[in-house]
């Protein structure tokens, strides 16, 4: 359970950082900004803790809601950051990738935990991912980036089938773990980079 709590921290303060950013691009009002913050970086968290039949870590230990808030407060502090420079700032890009892969992996070794099979680790690695970004998205009323950005939700997908895969040849291990974090955060920022997306159906 320590790669579990380092990642899940980390996840945190990534997802905290990207709310964050979306809140300030999208002009909200202070309590717009930290509930946009708090959805990204819990949501997920949350519903995947459901998910299991227990009680979300949010709710029952103090490590989420300080990290979210210190890091809230560091974000607060660099004033730096303008609302017309963040949407293709790469510290948005980098702080969503890193958030998106260690939920993956926290729901990813909850469920390998808790027993479920491969189609339940990669379900639950992918709603804990995606889970906080899509209730901030409805929320600001846009269109949740995984059903529409570049290569966002396959990378959460790869995440879990790679960690389930692991886990039924016996190969699962903290470096392992560790590996299938770091490579995912590259194919990330690449599919990013060269702007790699899924085939699109057409209306036409």
């Amino acid at each position: 359970m320590d790669v579990f709590l380092f990642t899940d921290i980390i996840g945190i303060i990534a997802f905290s950082l990207s709310g964050f950013l979306v809140g300030v691009r999208n002009r909200l009002d202070l309590l717009g900004i930290v509930i946009a913050a708090s959805l990204t970086a819990l949501g997920g968290g949350i519903l995947r803790d459901v998910l299991l039949h227990r009680t979300p870590f949010a709710f029952s230990e103090y490590y989420p809601a300080a990290t979210l808030l210190i890091t809230i407060i560091i974000a607060f502090a660099f004033q730096s950051l303008r609302a017309d420079k963040i949407e293709h700032k790469w510290l948005f890009v980098v702080s969503d990738t890193i958030g998106l892969i260690a939920f993956s992996i926290t729901g990813a070794l909850l469920a390998i935990d808790a027993d479920y099979n491969v189609f339940g680790v990669i379900i639950l690695s992918f709603l804990t991912a995606v889970g906080g970004g899509v209730t901030r998205d409805v929320m600001i009323n846009q269109v949740p980036s995984v059903l529409v950005s570049d290569f966002y939700g396959s990378i959460a997908l790869i995440v879990g089938i790679m960690l389930a895969g692991l886990n039924a040849i016996g190969l699962m291990s903290d470096l392992a773990v560790m590996l299938v974090g770091l490579g995912s955060i590259v194919l990330r920022l690449v599919a990013y980079r060269q702007k790699w997306q899924l085939p699109k159906i057409s209306a036409q």
